[in-house]
């Protein structure tokens, strides 16, 4: 058995160690805001939140968040309301299909936790390893500066 916070919560899985954490997520937990994308840690879609820094959970092994703190998107909202950032991304319509949006979200939340006043520049190096075929960027760039220049 391994156990782990998600989403502030205590939780436990009999999954295999080997089994990814993304597939654990979506088939244990039903948390379906990571996606399935490259399944080679390649575009970011799978990103979750470990200890607060990113991992591309379509590659990580169970066993890598064994009494670690997950955060997901889901996991974001507070009270049951979008975050700041998460409005931001509705505000600024930073969504087309919306299949990358979770690893862009976290991702740029995991940066402005460790820097909340980031440049544009950082911002779209933090994004750099995050696609998003759509090419909602430039909108995605926005929303996270409108929290940075709100805070």
């Amino acid at each position: 058995m391994i156990v782990f916070k998600l989403n502030g919560q205590s939780v436990q899985t009999h999954a295999q160690p080997t089994e990814t954490l993304l597939s654990v997520l979506t088939d244990d937990f039903k948390i379906n805001g990571s996606k399935y994308g490259c399944g080679r840690a390649q575009c970011g879609s799978c990103a979750v939140l470990v200890d607060g820094d990113p991992l591309r959970s379509c590659v990580a092994p169970l066993s890598a968040v064994a009494g670690r703190s997950v955060q997901t998107l889901e996991g974001l909202s507070e009270m049951g309301k979008p975050s700041a950032l998460q409005q931001a991304f509705i505000d600024e319509q930073a969504a087309q299909c919306g299949y990358c949006t979770s690893g862009m979200i976290l991702q740029s939340q995991a940066l402005l936790d460790r820097n909340p006043k980031p440049t544009e520049q950082e911002v779209r190096q933090a994004l750099d390893g995050n696609l998003c075929r759509c090419g909602a960027h430039n909108r995605i760039v926005r929303a996270v500066m409108r929290v940075v220049n709100k805070s």
